[in-house]
């Protein structure tokens, strides 16, 4: 786990806020930074998307389903989804109102940035702040999960791209 949630799970004791207060700031934050700097255009996708996660998340918690994987076997398909989740809304214009913002600001700025490997540092930055509170092995573990899960963006991202040129 990384991220906006993870971020705001780290410092909510340092400052002695609700984890989701914290989470709910930081991410009305990632809206006005993605309709200020992305546009109106990957706004509105991103409410769009946002609203989607909040519908089909809900679903299927309610499902109750349970695949019982091994917990390895379970985290890799995890990371892997979670790749392709944000490819998804990467490449549909919009954001999953984390800090994938942040990355796509600055592709958008300058597009050699690899928004993937934006990503992993910003995970990667944010596991390595709960050290203390989580313990090495799960930052470790955390940081595995993200590597994975930037990977299969990376390479979607890249399939994108090499898709485009050939049309051109």
């Amino acid at each position: 786990m990384e991220g906006v949630t993870s971020f705001s799970m780290i410092v909510a004791p340092l400052i002695g806020w609700d984890t989701a207060v914290i989470a709910d700031l930081i991410t009305i934050l990632m809206l006005i930074l993605c309709y200020v700097f992305l546009g109106k255009e990957y706004f509105k996708g991103t409410i769009v998307g946002g609203i989607c996660y909040m519908v089909f998340f809900s679903g299927f918690h309610a499902l109750g389903m349970d695949l019982p994987l091994f917990r390895p076997a379970a985290a890799l398909l995890a990371a892997v989804m979670v790749g392709c989740g944000y490819y998804l809304c990467i490449s549909q214009g919009a954001t999953a109102v984390s800090f994938d913002t942040v990355a796509l600001i600055l592709h958008e700025k300058n597009e050699r940035i690899n928004v993937a490997a934006v990503m992993f540092g910003i995970n990667t930055s944010v596991l390595l702040l709960g050290i203390f509170q989580y313990g090495v092995w799960s930052v470790i573990l955390g940081i595995a999960f993200s590597a994975v899960q930037s990977f299969v963006l990376n390479a979607l991202l890249k399939r994108q791209l090499s898709r485009k040129l050939r049309k051109n």
